[in-house]
């Protein structure tokens, strides 16, 4: 189900060889990579906002208040493609599906500000078309060391012992385990000595709406020769992101697309910033999009065969949030 490689993934490659700066921005399907250096960015309405690079004027000071309606499909709406999903899993063509959808919403505020008033480890608003505020790194690369952390399975904060019940749950767990294992694989198709350096990492992660604890892992390896240097290369073996698909890729990739029924676009896809030796990205999640006169807010989250249809409703709208202080 892979598209033909674009041929930006070859200008990755040939800037980072040359150690030129770039930030790369990638959809879901691999049919738009755009790239950009620090001129072109420039000439572009992109703002920016990682750990370690930014990318934006300076505003004016706004007040934090922010005021957002969610209308989300009903049960039975949801449920439709839901036992796509599930019908598939039982039947083996997959073990783990990442099953999205997007929700209609209302904002008293514009994306551009909604940009500046979030916090979040990565932010980005493009061309005032989407803004994304993603806690999840995709990859990273550090001299001859490349790092994933999938982030599978989150709970609302306010229940009882809810970290622990998150670590326990057996859903969760398998969820966690099966991405954990497909991205290990994953790596090792562009590294070697691939080890799993933290497991069932809790984050804690603060909203207006409600906080909750996400479960992520961490995994590593030693770039194999041949893709040092080449960060296009490296991202057209590994994408689309294991975390945000299923495995395994090309089966539940097809399944995905008959379920959801729209198009992801940006939403699920991958970003980053190489600044001429190391390389940071992200999974765009956590995703707001116009389209005409409307808004909105795409979410999802793992699906497994021990997936409860009421529960998985609920985490995609426990996930419409947008975190402001």
């Amino acid at each position: 189900m892979k598209p033909p490689f674009h041929p930006n993934f070859d200008r990755m490659d040939a800037l980072s060889q040359e150690r030129m700066p770039f930030f790369f921005i990638a959809d879901f399907l691999m049919h738009r990579v755009e790239v950009y250096t620090i001129a072109e960015l420039c000439s572009n309405e992109i703002r920016i906002s990682f750990p370690k690079f930014s990318h934006y004027c300076s505003v004016e000071p706004v007040d934090s208040s922010l005021n957002m309606q969610a209308f989300p499909e009903t049960i039975d709406d949801y449920k439709k493609g839901f036992r796509t999903v599930q019908d598939n899993l039982k039947f083996g063509n997959s073990y783990l599906m990442n099953y999205t959808r997007k929700t209609e919403i209302t904002v008293d505020r514009t994306l551009d500000e909604i940009f500046h008033l979030v916090e979040a480890k990565y932010k980005v608003l493009y061309r005032d078309m989407f803004v994304f505020f993603s806690p999840e790194t995709f990859i990273e690369i550090a001299g001859d060391r490349i790092f994933t952390h999938p982030m599978k399975g989150t709970i609302d904060a306010s229940l009882p012992n809810a970290a622990e019940a998150l670590k326990n749950d057996k859903k969760e767990k398998a969820e966690h385990y099966t991405v954990v294992d497909l991205l290990r694989n994953d790596l090792s198709m562009v590294a070697d000595d691939v080890q799993l350096d933290a497991f069932q990492r809790i984050d804690f992660i603060k909203t207006r709406q409600k906080d909750l604890f996400a479960m992520s892992s961490e995994i590593s390896g030693k770039l194999k020769p041949e893709f040092n240097g080449k960060v296009g290369s490296i991202l057209k073996t590994l994408l689309p992101a294991g975390s945000i698909l299923g495995a395994p890729k090309k089966k539940t990739l097809e399944i995905l697309l008959e379920a959801e029924k729209y198009d992801r676009g940006f939403y699920t896809g991958v970003c980053g910033w190489f600044d001429g030796a190391n390389l940071d990205s992200c999974v765009m999640i956590r995703f707001m999009e116009k389209e005409g006169d409307k808004l909105y807010f795409k979410s999802g989250g793992g699906i497994t065969h021990l997936s409860r249809l009421e529960d998985e409703y609920e985490e995609m709208k426990n996930k419409i949030y947008v975190p402001v202080p």
